[in-house]
């Protein structure tokens, strides 16, 4: 992702700002307590020119987590796709990943958000790839246990939630590994630090089910999609860490990563050490169908 955000434009609040105008109170209450809603969505260049995929599925899980947290905007889910659109064409990028978020626009410390007025921006970025390592990444199951509804709302993307995922992620890299995998609090596989995760076992697609505290994934569900479509037996259900170990193939997958091979869990290779021949499959597959050359997908894409 680039450093230099001296040309980029932001939407905020309907109005077209430079990037370095959008300032908020230092005081607000979402950055003080993590009360922000955020969606992470992707443009892809394609033949028929830029599109946004899986637009309305995105900003609909973007206005459930509000929804969750009680949190309310004068926009509709159709304004914020189109606000979306907007941002990205006034950028001019042809390809992008593309953040809006919801907070509580304030400049005091009281933790009660009666009468606090909200505020939404949506910042595109040029992103390319978020996982740098091209040949498969080594992963770490952490000694931190994922949030579940017990604690706080997991279906929810709310910004304070991924203070979980950092702890994890942390643990990881001061380890020598790449990403972290993070268990339930049954001691099942729930995810990564911001990417669902799948086992390819005897030609068979496992990933954790929903009640394993995951995420409800939009890349997860593009992929299980994707694997039925080629004929793939998928399973969701729990999934426990040795199977992990004992895996054909491993891979986790989310709208920034895409789909990224996991070739060593622990410091213990996953089948050969390398990406496997399904996870290979599904990755072209995935960037096909991202890319508008699947037609069989086309109501996912939404062009500019």
């Amino acid at each position: 992702m680039t450093d230099s955000k001296d040309k980029l434009k932001v939407w905020w609040d309907g109005q077209i700002l430079n990037f370095n105008e959008a300032k908020v109170p230092v005081l607000n209450h979402s950055m003080q307590y993590g009360s922000g809603i955020f969606e992470g969505i992707r443009a892809y260049e394609t033949q028929k020119g830029t599109s946004i995929f899986r637009l309305k599925d995105h900003v609909k899980r973007f206005f459930r987590g509000m929804k969750i947290y009680d949190i309310k905007i004068k926009y509709s889910e159709t304004e914020v796709q189109n606000a979306i659109k907007t941002i990205v064409r006034e950028n001019g990028f042809k390809s992008c990943y593309i953040r809006p978020f919801v907070f509580y626009y304030d400049d005091n410390i009281q933790l009660p958000t009666e009468g606090k007025m909200t505020s939404l921006y949506i910042v595109p970025l040029p992103l390319g790839k978020y996982i740098e390592n091209n040949n498969g990444i080594r992963c770490k199951i952490s000694s931190w246990i994922r949030i579940d509804s017990y604690i706080l709302p997991v279906q929810a993307k709310a910004s304070g939630n991924y203070i979980n995922s950092l702890l994890a992620v942390k643990e990881a890299k001061a380890s020598g590994f790449d990403e972290a995998i993070m268990m339930d609090r049954e001691g099942y596989i729930a995810e990564g630090s911001a990417e669902n995760i799948f086992v390819v076992k005897d030609d068979r697609l496992l990933t954790p089910s929903l009640d394993s505290s995951i995420l409800e994934g939009i890349t997860r569900d593009t992929v299980i999609s994707i694997a039925k479509s080629d004929g793939i037996k998928v399973e969701e259900r729990k999934i426990h860490r040795e199977e992990l170990i004992t895996a054909d193939e491993v891979f986790i997958c989310g709208t920034a990563a895409e789909i990224t091979p996991v070739i060593n869990v622990d410091g213990i290779n996953i089948g050969t050490g390398k990406e496997g021949k399904i996870t290979k499959m599904l990755r072209e597959r995935y960037m096909d169908v991202v890319r508008g050359n699947d037609h069989n997908f086309e109501e996912w894409m939404d062009y500019l």
